[in-house]
């Protein structure tokens, strides 16, 4: 079990993805997509890494961040080895070094990547990876970019060595633990999140109602984005529908890639104000 730490939107999702081999984590450039802590399964050789993206550090204001901090200290309190993350191409900051004091003193193996490395020219690398290593967390640190491969399987490697000997906790083809419908529900949010533009990853959610398989070649879903005012229910459907059908195309695109089926997607928006307060839909939700 190796658990994935640091700030927000350094990059945890997409290197997830990229060890994984197929998309089982929302990404997008916006900090927080990540609310659940989503298991995925790397198989390589002798080694069977499962790597859990955690929440991004966040003061709890709600239920919803009171859950994803829960969820995090539980993660980190399972793993065999912590994996940080921080982004090459901004200044190491305060929630960086909260983030390493915190695991500095928790008795569990921590490895650092460093990654975005393909946004800097190669004399701004080695102020970067000093700047990592002061933050006195963990003896290894490697250069990556989860975007386009670089240095990812050497990390992976390294992280192989870290993980106890003992059977597989998963079959070899299996790639995450989340149901069917949670990845499906991850993929129109992340689908949402990337073309609204706007502060809405916080009020945004999906809810599956229906997936349906008529044939093995086409699957049909049903399913409900909620926001918490009629200001952002306006800004997903936006003018004259086209928003929440750009929503629909992209999302359909992915949801068929992970389902190998085409898909018939009906999607609507509803307004459900406080809806991060709601335990009993946080528990339909999955965040736990």
């Amino acid at each position: 079990m190796v658990a994935l730490a640091g700030r927000p939107n350094v990059g945890k999702s997409t290197l997830l993805n990229a060890l994984v081999g197929t998309k089982v984590a929302a990404v997008s450039d916006r900090p927080q997509t990540t609310r659940r802590a989503i298991r995925g399964v790397c198989t390589r050789g002798p080694h069977q890494l499962v790597l859990v993206d955690l929440p991004g550090l966040q003061r709890p204001r709600d239920a919803l961040t009171t859950r994803m901090a829960a969820r995090l200290r539980y993660e980190l309190g399972q793993a065999d080895a912590v994996l940080m993350m921080l982004a090459a191409d901004e200044r190491i900051g305060g929630g960086d070094r909260f983030i390493a004091k915190a695991l500095a003193g928790g008795g569990i193996p921590v490895t650092i990547a460093l990654n975005k490395v393909d946004r800097l020219k190669r004399p701004q690398i080695a102020p970067a990876l000093q700047a990592a290593a002061d933050l006195g967390v963990g003896d290894d640190i490697f250069p990556i970019s989860a975007r386009t491969g670089a240095g990812v399987d050497e990390l992976t490697d390294h992280l192989g060595t870290l993980v106890p000997e003992g059977p597989f906790l998963f079959a070899v083809d299996q790639h995450s633990d989340q149901s069917r419908e949670l990845l499906v529900a991850e993929l129109i949010r992340e689908a949402a999140i990337r073309r609204t533009h706007q502060e809405l990853p916080h009020a945004l959610e999906v809810v599956v109602n229906e997936i349906e398989w008529p044939r093995d070649d086409l699957v049909r879903i049903r399913a409900l984005i909620l926001v918490e005012t009629v200001s952002q229910r306006g800004i997903v459907v936006g003018a004259q529908g086209k928003m929440i059908k750009a929503v629909g195309t992209a999302a359909r695109s992915e949801l068929e890639r992970a389902l190998s089926a085409h898909v018939h997607l009906d999607l609507s928006v509803r307004t459900r104000r406080g809806w991060r307060a709601d335990e009993a839909l946080l528990d339909r939700l999955g965040i736990t």
